[in-house]
């Protein structure tokens, strides 16, 4: 089975959802042939933040396509490296090679230790 890509993704959703490129763009603070460009792939995925924006425009979560761009937000970046457990925590898990499934149950196993 084939991958979709990001900037397919984007155009499915867009059009999905109703929204003229123009007016994605408009809600993103971008040129409408920005968006363009990155649906027909001639452009790699937007930074994570105006990715962030994109999937808030659109109403879907953010990991849909945040995933498809191998992108963190800064804020999550932030999260990440500023403490020596967490990086240790993300090598960690890194090396055990989890699927979606296992992250998932993980999460949902960190959020009940809260």
């Amino acid at each position: 089975m084939e991958e979709i890509s990001y900037g397919k993704l984007l155009k499915e959703l867009r059009r999905q959802k109703g929204v003229a490129q123009r007016d994605l763009a408009a809600s993103v603070g971008v040129d409408f042939s920005y968006i363009s460009k990155i649906e027909n792939d001639r452009l790699q995925p937007p930074s994570a933040d105006t990715t962030i924006k994109i999937c808030e425009a659109l109403g879907v979560p953010n990991e849909v396509l945040l995933s498809l761009s191998g992108k963190v937000s800064s804020e999550m970046k932030d999260t990440m490296t500023s403490s020596k457990s967490a990086i240790k925590f993300l090598h960690a898990v890194k090396d055990m090679q989890l699927t979606d499934a296992e992250w998932d149950k993980l999460t949902s196993k960190l959020k009940k230790l809260r």
